[in-house]
């Protein structure tokens, strides 16, 4: 199951001595700072940047409304969608469940050494990348 959350970034069109480009900024997602020579590139590279900042981070950042946000007649709000599945699998916590497994089943997996909740693990994960 992919998880994507989108989030609110400001692009700006700059023209100064090093020429013209964009440049994405978030006030919601701090540090996260990217460019390009032309919006569509910046709005992709804004992805890329916004996964970065993420990763290094514990939690993620909830996005915000931008429609406080003061802007110049050169910035433009865009929603950049991002896949946050990565970073879930990375940073996930461990629960712990419990199942029933027949008797038989719970013998022979003691016997043969078989951790049973990887295996139980394993096969969710199989089943989401199937959806």
């Amino acid at each position: 199951m992919k998880k994507t959350t989108f989030y609110p970034i400001i692009i700006e069109e700059c023209n100064d001595e090093d020429g013209h480009y964009y440049v994405a900024t978030s006030p919601n997602i701090k540090g996260m700072v990217t460019d390009g020579e032309t919006f569509e590139e910046t709005a992709h590279n804004a992805e890329d940047a916004i996964e970065t900042v993420i990763d290094g981070d514990q939690k993620i950042p909830k996005p915000e409304d931008p429609s406080n946000w003061e802007l110049s007649d050169s910035q433009h709000v865009v929603y950049i969608p991002v896949d946050l599945t990565n970073y879930l699998k990375k940073h996930s916590k461990m629960v712990r469940k419990s199942i029933t497994v027949p008797e038989y089943l719970a013998d022979w997996a003691k016997e043969n050494k078989i951790n049973v909740s990887r295996v139980a693990s394993d096969a969710l994960r199989g089943l989401q990348e199937k959806e």
